[in-house]
């Protein structure tokens, strides 16, 4: 990035996906920071004209605060490197990956990483048979935040009925009990292991509701599972490809001990407001909210 002492940084939030209330939250929590740390900071409402507006700009670096599709699963990405602007988080491969769950499950498999079984399915058959045993989960494969979630349990009566407005095709994986875990990643560092309480599925309410959700951090697990979520997460950053920082969540079964620890996905544009998993991380660990937001400016290039 600029070496300059007060950059000029767009921070770039909203955008058009299903995520965009999150994406604004993050945005503003991170350009308010931002400005707190030093920076001369201009905030972007993605929309069509978005590389005509930073050409305009001309900013030293770009702060990717967008969520979800655009945003975070490289196309943002592929138009900050056409512009050749230095740009924060992760690059396109790496963030086109992460947002495909199917493929990021491949990639782990592929690394030795424990997961659970699933499929793609054509959202129609989902919707007339169970296209395996209950109990299940039924998820879009390319949105976030817990985004079109249905579960399906032993006791269903029957198959889900999934939303008109989910795709066409959606994934379909094995259900996976048990505690909620979070790791974040910082640089080539996990920073730490949050468990994750909630009356039910940490579903897009849980996370971003007041009292949806309590975490409690370092999370109360034996070592040896808090020692494999740091290792699992550094590890799925690295296969990834992913840059600055990621979040990976996992699931615990905890009578199955360090076995019963699986893999869901792993986030490159985590929530970014102060109260959210990553930056709380990151606090625990000493790092102050402008001075993480600082850092992923610091971190930024191109050719990610």
């Amino acid at each position: 990035m600029s070496s300059r002492a007060n950059p000029k940084v767009v921070v770039l939030m909203g955008g058009p996906s299903a995520e965009r209330e999150v994406s604004l939250s993050s945005g503003r929590e991170c350009a308010a920071a931002l400005r707190d740390s030093g920076c001369d900071v201009i905030e972007v409402d993605a929309g069509p004209d978005v590389a005509a507006r930073l050409l305009e700009i001309a900013p030293d670096v770009v702060f990717n605060a967008l969520h979800g599709r655009w945003g975070e699963d490289g196309a943002i990405q592929g138009v900050l490197e056409w512009l050749r602007i230095p740009y924060t988080h992760s690059g396109i491969l790496a963030s086109a990956l992460t947002l495909d769950k199917q493929r990021t499950k491949e990639i782990y498999r592929a690394a030795g990483l424990p997961v659970v079984s699933s499929v793609i399915a054509a959202a129609d058959d989902v919707r007339l048979t169970h296209v395996m045993a209950p109990p299940y989960v039924v998820k879009p494969n390319n949105e976030g935040s817990s985004v079109g979630i249905y579960i399906v349990h032993d006791d269903a009566n029957g198959p889900p009925q999934l939303a008109v407005d989910m795709p066409d095709q959606v994934m379909v994986e094995a259900f996976a009990p048990g505690r909620e875990l979070t790791t974040t990643v910082m640089g080539d560092r996990a920073l730490t292991v949050t468990d994750i309480l909630t009356d039910g599925w940490y579903d897009y309410d849980a996370k971003y509701k007041p009292g949806g959700s309590r975490h409690v951090l370092p999370a109360e697990i034996p070592a040896q599972i808090f020692d494999a979520c740091m290792d699992y997460a550094l590890r799925a950053h690295r296969v990834l490809g992913c840059r600055g920082i990621s979040r990976t969540d996992f699931r615990l079964d905890e009578t199955r001990g360090v076995d019963g620890l699986i893999l869901l996905e792993t986030n490159t544009q985590p929530g970014m407001t102060p109260t959210s998993l990553a930056p709380e991380q990151a606090a625990h660990v000493g790092i102050s909210f402008p001075d993480f937001c600082r850092w992923l400016v610091e971190d930024a290039s191109c050719d990610r």
